[in-house]
């Protein structure tokens, strides 16, 4: 199994990204590879079960299902049931922590998948690098960090 942690520290209160982030739609908003989404059979955004569907700037479409919401923690936790990247038992979690010296936020994102043998250091880099810092990178940069 391979396993990726990403972190980050972003210039904003926590509870102000959680609003932005824990949308299970709103990848489009924040995340600069995704194209568009949408929530499969018109089901809530934030309600545990539901099915992302969404397509990549690329034009890769992938399929996610939120596992679990936490408004308490503001950490999200989802599973990949379809995607380009050839990953399988694909669960990720992302977890913001407030940081109360100068009103910032610990970021945090994590995933756990198999792969084919050979791909585990060029999709450790995909995920952790491109998917995770990239995404982290577009926060700081739309909260002004």
């Amino acid at each position: 199994m391979v396993e990726v942690y990403t972190s980050s520290v972003i210039e904003a209160p926590a509870d102000r990204l959680w609003a932005a982030v824990r949308d299970f739609n709103a990848l489009p908003n924040w995340h600069p590879a995704i194209a568009e989404s949408r929530i499969e059979g018109g089901q809530p955004s934030d309600q545990v079960g539901c099915v992302r569907a969404f397509r990549l700037k690329d034009g890769g479409f992938i399929r996610e299902q939120l596992l679990a919401l936490s408004d308490y923690d503001f950490s999200c936790t989802y599973s990949i049931l379809e995607s380009p990247m050839g990953v399988e038992n694909y669960v990720a979690t992302l977890k913001l922590t407030p940081i109360t010296d100068g009103n910032r936020t610990f970021a945090e994102w994590s995933a756990e998948f198999d792969c084919a043998p050979g791909r585990e250091s060029e999709l450790t880099d995909l995920v952790g690098n491109g998917v995770f810092q990239g995404g982290f990178n577009a926060l700081k940069e739309k909260f002004g960090s």
